[in-house]
């Protein structure tokens, strides 16, 4: 792998053209999409206090933050395009590797790409009413009784903005950074703005005494019900016990609005000086996002009592928060803050993942066509099976049942559908931490194993650091196993399919594994 931009500009390799802003600005970028604006409306549900909403936060930028240190090390160690899928292959096999970049691109980055599309498409249908989930251009076929298939001008918009975003990305890694500073920049201002007009001029005191009373007293929870018999129904309003099993399932909503920050990691290949920025950029883009989604929700928490916060309207907590202050302009405000922001988080998406589908190509595990670069040096050919696989991801809906099994409709009468790449996403958030525990524990393996390797930056604070971070994980990974059965075990199942489709490209084509 070429070290430096002249090197890399020879034929058929990478330029390396990120420097230490640009590499930072695709970790934040990355991390930051629609989830800070919503999913605190469900952590309240679960943990039914502004104190435990704010310390879920707390803890989720913790972990964030002592993950992405760890990460600096094997970073440092291997700057190489593909990023995790290379640490998991070096560590342990490429067997391991593979289940990481298949699962990857099976769901973790299309179905996260597919998602960030459609809100994108639905915050733009507010300034746009014709982009609509209704407004269909071919209207639901329903597959099975619970599946469906249908196009929407809100999934033809998402996908339309895919099919952009992609092709920007085929031009070169100029402009696809250009598209990453700038939207980065203003989104991140923008949740500034959003902060501080929280803080400064829609804090009231309803809010502040209903929420900072009793901070810590959970009220108005939901009961949690296992999906396994060994355990029985809880919540944060039963003992320390619920409290512990309600922290950790709020922990979902949290660990998924701020992950991808390793994405970096998978276009090491085109970082200047990578086993110094690579460290640096984690560092510095976890820690500002992880800073202001906290003070965001802090915000929240001087706007709007918790009730209010647990309740809003389709979980749009920010919205609720500036309609408070500025009346119906807030929605529209918060509107445009959100397209801007999935924009720019599509984008950093797009770029990334499609290096870990070239790794992969070029240790003779994924289709050889995509470990080849156009003439612009990037993997075009990666990120045109990344666009047309998150855009079917667009198309399936789940057709949505109350408790009882009967089919929820709208107002008219007629049926309502969700997103299947919704529950993909629900599924794969077991897997997504599995991964990140036999990574990080992957530092222990490499010392011993790999000594003498060169480490440029070492893991803060190893090993507790590090070990934290593992306990931590599988401490929150035993909790959904437990409590949210019927979520993690297709996340497994999602990962296995990787087994039978390692051994056939290995029969096609043995890897090279690489040293």
């Amino acid at each position: 792998m070429a070290s430096g931009t002249t090197a890399g500009e020879a034929k058929g390799s990478f330029i390396r053209g990120l420097g230490l802003w640009d590499a930072t600005m695709v970790v934040a970028g990355s991390m930051i999409g629609s989830g800070v604006f919503i999913v605190s409306a469900d952590i309240a549900r679960h943990v039914g206090s502004a104190g435990w909403l704010l310390a879920v936060w707390a803890v989720t930028g913790m972990l964030t933050v002592a993950a992405a240190l760890s990460y600096g090390e094997l970073a440092a160690m291997m700057p190489e395009a593909g990023g995790q899928y290379v640490f998991l292959r070096e560590a342990y096999s490429p067997f391991w590797g593979f289940l990481y970049g298949w699962t990857l691109f099976l769901v973790i980055q299309t179905g996260t790409i597919a998602a960030v599309a459609v809100a994108f498409s639905r915050y733009l249908g507010v300034l746009v009413p014709a982009i609509s989930p209704t407004a269909w251009i071919v209207p639901p076929v329903d597959l099975s009784a619970g599946y469906a298939l249908s196009l929407s001008t809100q999934q033809l918009v998402g996908i339309l903005m895919l099919v952009v975003l992609t092709w920007i990305n085929t031009r070169g890694l100029a402009p696809a950074r250009w598209i990453q500073n700038v939207f980065t920049s203003t989104k991140t201002l923008a949740v500034v703005v959003l902060i501080v007009i929280g803080v400064a001029v829609g804090a009231n005191s309803g809010a502040i005494d209903a929420n900072f009373a009793a901070p810590w007293t959970p009220r108005g929870v939901a009961t949690i019900v296992p999906d396994v018999p060994i355990a029985s129904p809880t919540s944060a309003a039963i003992g320390v016990f619920g409290l512990l099993v309600a922290f950790c399932v709020a922990q979902v909503g949290s660990l998924f609005s701020s992950d991808a920050w390793n994405n970096i990691t998978f276009a090491a290949g085109e970082v200047k000086d990578p086993r110094r920025t690579l460290a640096l950029a984690m560092a510095a883009g976890t820690g500002l996002v992880v800073t202001l989604y906290l003070l965001a929700n802090l915000a929240y928490v001087l706007v709007l009592p918790i009730e209010a916060i647990q309740h809003a309207p389709d979980d749009r907590v920010a919205t609720a928060a500036l309609q408070t202050i500025f009346g119906g302009t807030g929605a529209l405000i918060m509107a445009i803050a959100i397209v801007v922001s999935t924009f720019g988080c599509n984008n950093g998406l797009i770029l990334a993942g499609a290096r870990v589908y070239y790794a992969m190509a070029r240790d003779g595990l994924f289709f050889r066509s995509t470990g080849t670069l156009n003439a612009r040096h990037v993997p075009a050919v990666g990120l045109v099976l990344q666009c047309a696989w998150a855009s079917l991801l667009v198309l399936p809906r789940t057709r949505l049942r109350d408790a009882s099994g009967e089919l929820l409709r709208d107002a008219a009468g007629a049926p309502m559908y969700g997103n299947v790449y919704s529950n993909l996403l629900d599924y794969v958030v077991f897997a997504v931490l599995i991964f990140y525990i036999l990574t990080i524990a992957g530092i222990f393996v490499l010392r011993r194993r790999r000594p003498d390797v060169e480490r440029p930056y070492r893991a803060f604070g190893y090993p507790v650091v590090p070990a934290l971070y593992i306990v931590a994980a599988a401490v929150i990974s035993a909790v959904l196993i437990v409590y949210k059965t019927a979520t993690t075990w297709p996340g497994l199942a999602i990962v296995l399919t990787g087994v039978p489709v390692y051994l056939l490209w290995r029969r096609l084509g043995a890897p090279r594994t690489r040293r």
